[in-house]
């Protein structure tokens, strides 16, 4: 099914999110992994970048790269940048990278999009845009259903959803992680991974399989669609949302799954494991409602943001766990210290601002 701009998507969401969390500490009998709030001064916190010095936020609806001051303000680094999303600093520190991308209101087309990176002496942009222009990478995958009847077709077509398609042009460069000689850039409008070296020069290093789901009768209800759209299997696009390199060097991506991000077709969302020197892709685990970010714990484990769900889900040797409720996340990350921090969505009916909380685990705290 054709996707929307995930900042468009978010915008949507966010209206009916509201976050619940405060941060004044108070003992209570049981240890629990609560979310202290650092900063409000937020709107969209798509993604977060930790050391040891700082906390880098990425603003998409803020149009802003920034630093969070300890009075919770956000010292601007990068203004006026459309749709901006991932951040990363290289390991040497000497370089930042982030995303942004420039979408029509109206279409939700992305028009522009790309990765910036700056130094002292040096501002450059990789064209995301114009690669995906030139190479698309996921033309060769077929997405929809195969051999459709025609009830099908017409069922599907009655509801605006593709019955059949090859991968099209596409660029919404969202995240970004520093690796060496450059970045690998998780670019959710081509459902591909691209190599960026220092100079700005693109490679394609994995396009994300389709993802296929069989329509069972409770998802054939919830979209208005006839009996004969049941049991038939529809191909989604594979939509990578982060990607963080790994303690064994593999890249660990999360996607969504495209079409309906919601509980009407189940969680479906994926963590996957990537080669970086063959682009082989396969599953860590799935069953994510809205899978919009990832963060690597000190012992390997995952952290994954499941936006339409509110939780951070914790996966160890694969199995799940909720690991803390926090509504409207949006953004996970772990820092060098083994601090957990997130970043959540405004919201606009209540009134809500966006924020950036820092997970406290393992201390007697409870929200009020």
């Amino acid at each position: 099914m054709e996707k929307r701009s995930l900042f468009a998507a978010a915008g949507v969401l966010s209206a009916s999110l509201a976050l619940t969390v405060s941060g004044v500490a108070v003992a209570e009998p049981k240890p629990a992994p609560t979310p202290v709030v650092k900063s409000t001064a937020l709107a969209a916190p798509f993604n977060l970048e930790v050391t040891h010095r700082s906390v880098l936020v990425a603003d998409g609806g803020l149009n802003l790269v920034g630093k969070l001051k300890s009075d919770g303000s956000i010292k601007t680094i990068a203004a006026d940048q459309p749709g901006a999303s991932g951040v990363a600093l290289s390991g040497n520190g000497r370089r930042l990278a982030f995303a942004t991308t420039e979408t029509n209101p109206e279409t939700f087309e992305n028009t522009a999009s790309g990765l910036h990176i700056w130094s002292r002496n040096s501002r450059i942009y990789a064209d995301t845009h114009a690669f995906e222009t030139k190479y698309n990478p996921d033309q060769y995958y077929s997405y929809g259903v195969k051999n459709p009847s025609q009830c099908v077709t017409d069922a599907l077509t009655a509801k605006g959803i593709p019955v059949s398609y090859k991968g099209g042009v596409d660029s919404h460069a969202y995240s970004v992680a520093a690796v060496r000689g450059g970045w690998v850039v998780a670019d959710a409008g081509a459902n591909a991974l691209f190599s960026v070296d220092n100079g700005g020069r693109i490679r394609t290093l994995s396009v994300l399989p389709p993802h296929p789901f069989t329509v069972d009768a409770a998802a054939a209800g919830a979209l208005g669609l006839p009996d004969c759209v049941i049991g038939v299997t529809y191909k989604f696009e594979s939509v990578p949302t982060d990607v963080e390199v790994g303690p064994d060097g593999f890249l660990y991506v999360t996607t969504l799954a495209g079409g309906p991000e919601s509980p009407a077709l189940g969680a479906r969302s994926k963590l996957y494991r990537v080669n970086p020197w063959t682009g082989h892709a396969r599953v860590v685990a799935d069953g994510f409602l809205g899978a919009t970010n990832l963060a690597i714990g000190r012992h390997g484990e995952f952290y994954v943001a499941e936006l339409f769900k509110g939780v951070i889900t914790k996966v160890k040797h694969g199995r799940k766990s909720t690991f803390v409720e926090l509504p409207g996340v949006v953004a996970v990350e772990s820092g060098p210290d083994g601090s957990l921090w997130a970043g959540t969505l405004g919201n606009q009916d209540p009134p809500a601002p966006g924020t950036i909380v820092k997970i406290v685990s393992g201390k007697a705290y409870k929200q009020s």
